[in-house]
């Protein structure tokens, strides 16, 4: 397994719920590492550089406006395999098909408002790190509790 870096990123609604700290703290069991977090409102450029691959379907109006709608987490994580990590966490896209366990089998109501994103690959993983951080937002920190999850 390879040191991974993802993006992950909790949505308006889970901030609307007041469950943020719930579900980071998942990601942190898992023994995925925090480096750079950022509480943001995206704007619509910023929604639409972010899905851009959605920019010709039919609900990328309502994506952008629940994405719009309110703060969102931005969170760079660090791990072993850490893009499977992330998208394990959050189970299938379909909250109608994700597993109990899973963030969107637990706390997913509707597809369409989704509570968390979770980069695809390393490839997205840096593009969409990009959108949302710079370098000196990093945080290179030693993990104590590392040693656990090797």
């Amino acid at each position: 397994m390879a040191m991974e870096r993802t993006f992950v990123m909790l949505k308006p609604g889970t901030l609307q719920r007041r469950i943020l700290g719930e579900l980071i703290s998942r990601f942190e069991r898992k023994g995925l590492k925090i480096v750079a977090l950022r509480l943001t409102r995206m704007s619509p450029e910023l929604c639409g550089l972010h899905y851009a691959e959605h920019r010709d379907r039919d609900f990328f109006p309502d994506l952008t406006a629940y994405m719009t709608s309110g703060p969102v987490l931005a969170m760079a994580l660090e791990g072993e395999s850490a893009v499977t990590a992330a998208r394990g966490l959050c189970g299938p896209t379909q909250t109608e098909t994700a597993p109990p366990g899973t963030i969107r089998g637990d706390f997913g109501a509707r597809t369409r408002k989704n509570i968390v994103h979770a980069s695809d690959s390393p490839e997205s993983a840096a593009r969409e790190l990009g959108l949302f951080f710079s370098p000196e937002d990093y945080h290179n920190w030693e993990d104590d509790n590392a040693r656990w999850f090797v």
